[in-house]
């Protein structure tokens, strides 16, 4: 059955139409008859079908299909834009009270998730400044150790705890709870929409499959709807950033709602994440922009944030905003002490200097501490030490990348789309290198997304070469430059691995390699003349 309606879903893509003869349901007709072979995914009318109806079936909820318009020359806003019109096509049919969001690859895995959410946001003491109920996010087919870090526990679960001590987690786009009410201003202050219809205190009392239900709700979801409203800015998802899920959070939170986290033993919902290191990179690039977006706006988090939260909170919403600025210091500290390793400059304290031993205890003390929040919420070591790599090869690349892209942007030489991170698993050789915890740098079209990391990687091993044979010619020689070599090299060997020992489609290709190699030797030719 799934193969046949595969083959059916590529037939209707290639064609550009639906046959009458692929219709299979009397009810999807009326659906179906409006996609033409000029109805395209950027540019067609307003669809809302109602398959279930629970007039008619108590035990069942109400299923509606909606497809808002689309034109090319109207800006749509990405996922917030979707969520919005969904949030005005509800309002006009249900207008229920609590709102459930989730991404379209993830599943419900305990059904008792909404008693979950409706204990907090049923609650007397709490609901009346209750914003939202965020559940973490969790994946299936990670592999064992997940050599990308794709679990992101850091920002889904170890940090998430923090902030529920303060006004509550961040928005994370997915598996989320809401007071439909928390969408049209602050608690103690009202946002009225533009029509009565779309207020959140409206009391539904016509059927949906009324004419002028339906007229309604594809009216709100047509693509210029929004032209002169405050959706968008003041009411709704609020646009501006690609990351609208940590825009929306934040401005609720400025607001003066509170959110809360809730964490069930068992997951409430599970979705995919992507098995190749070069959607992992895309898709953070994307993340890095969106955060870039917040920073650099009027609501930065320094500034608009201290005026509304407390410090605490605020800071740590820079803690996300300001995430692609890591690539900075990721850069100096992956090349700048290996130069001068190599040029035999010291640039931290010698081994008989004091202060030596302050660089010591600085460096275990901070990763003894990472690694034990790391297996208090229920990771292992070798979890750790590939989240702590995956960190370095963000910062190496969709950080780096993701801050490129946005100074082109704000430049205009540039403009940042939205594309979507491929989750699928078609290629039997790459879901293969996965399960064997193989790193897969993807196609050749995306190499120069791993130049900057494959070149600290080379600058990196030729400094701890450089430096070993040191430690027998040398007397006291640049201890704690060799140390940092040696750990980066360490944490290098997947790259290593697949430029040299690898011949499979998932390594660094030939023109890369050369590339960072040349781009070692004009770094190090540079550093002879800066550095001595």
């Amino acid at each position: 059955m799934y193969e046949d309606m595969k083959s059916r879903v590529e037939n209707v893509v290639e064609s550009g139409k639906v046959e009458t003869a692929s219709i299979t349901r009397n009810q999807f007709r009326g659906v179906f008859d409006l996609w033409t072979d000029k109805f395209t995914s950027h540019d067609h009318p307003t669809i809302i079908k109602v398959l279930q109806h629970n007039e008619t079936d108590e035990m069942m909820p109400n299923l509606i299909y909606v497809s808002r318009e689309k034109s090319k020359v109207s800006p749509h806003h990405f996922k917030a834009g979707a969520l919005n019109t969904l949030l005005r096509v509800s309002a006009v049919m249900t207008n229920s009270p609590i709102i459930l969001t989730l991404d379209c690859d993830m599943y419900s895995n305990n059904p008792t998730a909404p008693l979950h959410a409706l204990c907090y946001l049923s609650d007397p003491k709490i609901n009346f400044g209750l914003g939202f109920v965020q559940f973490p996010q969790k994946f299936q087919g990670i592999n064992k150790n997940d050599i990308y870090a794709s679990e992101l526990k850091r920002p889904f679960d170890i940090n998430t705890v923090g902030f529920d001590g303060l006004t509550g987690p961040v928005h994370m786009g997915t598996g989320c709870f809401f007071n439909r009410r928390a969408f049209y201003g602050p608690p103690t202050s009202l946002i009225l929409p533009e029509i009565e219809k779309l207020g959140p205190n409206r009391i539904a009392d016509m059927s949906i499959k009324t004419q002028d239900i339906l007229a309604l709700a594809h009216d709100v979801a047509g693509c210029n709807y929004e032209r002169n409203t405050n959706w968008g800015s003041k009411i709704g998802f609020r646009y501006g950033s690609l990351v609208e899920d940590y825009y929306t959070g934040f401005m609720l939170h400025c607001e003066g709602w509170r959110s809360v986290f809730c964490s069930p033993k068992k997951a409430a919902f599970y979705g995919d994440s992507p098995k190749c290191l070069t959607d992992i990179i895309g898709q953070q690039i994307r993340w890095s922009v969106g955060l870039l977006e917040v920073t650099f706006s009027r609501y930065n988090p320094i500034t608009y944030g201290l005026k509304s939260l407390s410090l605490l909170m605020s800071l740590g919403y820079c803690h996300y905003a300001f995430w692609p600025f890591w690539s900075i210091p990721l850069v100096v500290y992956g090349l700048l002490p290996q130069l001068a390793l190599i040029h035999g400059v010291s640039v931290f304290p010698k081994a008989s200097d004091p202060w030596f031993w302050l660089y010591i205890i600085l460096f275990l003390g901070g990763y003894a501490q990472d690694l034990s929040d790391f297996l208090l919420e229920g990771g292992t070591y070798r979890k750790w030490w590939n989240d702590q790599r995956m960190w370095m090869v963000r910062g190496l690349s969709s950080f780096f990348f993701g801050f490129t892209e946005f100074t082109l942007k704000t430049l205009n030489l540039s403009t940042q789309g939205f594309n979507v991170t491929s989750k699928a698993n078609d290629d039997n050789e790459q879901m293969k290198r996965y399960e064997q915890e193989i790193f897969d740098f993807g196609p050749s079209s995306s190499m120069f997304l791993f130049l900057p990391m494959t070149t600290v990687a080379i600058v990196n091993l030729l400094a701890f070469v450089w430096g070993i044979y040191g430690i027998f010619t040398w007397g006291e020689g640049p201890v704690l430059e060799l140390m940092l070599a040696s750990f980066a090299v360490v944490n290098c060997l997947p790259i290593y691995e697949a430029m040299v020992l690898r011949i499979d489609d998932g390594k660094l290709p030939t023109r890369i390699c050369f590339l960072a190699g040349l781009l070692t030797f004009v770094l190090t030719g540079s550093g002879y003349f800066f550095l001595k």
